[in-house]
């Protein structure tokens, strides 16, 4: 029974119960978004094939990152005055 997987009569029994269950009207707007769901999907698999890819092999050592000028110095914030009651 199971050999032969699904068969054409299945199929159709599965898109009667998904008639039924969404109605005629709302099938574009399921499909729709369906499609749009799986543009994401692929889009986002895409991504994250490319991040992957553009990662370096070798790490390079923090002495080597670092800038020698000195940072700039920010003043500090004055402190809020205190209100006496």
């Amino acid at each position: 029974m199971l050999r032969n997987g699904l068969e054409p009569w299945h199929l159709l029994i599965v898109a009667i119960v998904v008639i039924v269950l969404f109605g005629a009207k709302k099938l574009p707007d399921t499909a729709r978004a369906l499609g749009k769901s799986m543009r994401i999907l692929k889009s986002e698999a895409a991504a994250m094939k490319t991040d992957d890819g553009a990662r370096p092999a070798t790490v390079v050592p923090a002495e080597h990152t670092a800038t020698t000028e000195p940072a700039a110095q920010t003043p500090a914030p004055a402190p809020a005055p205190v209100a006496q009651a």
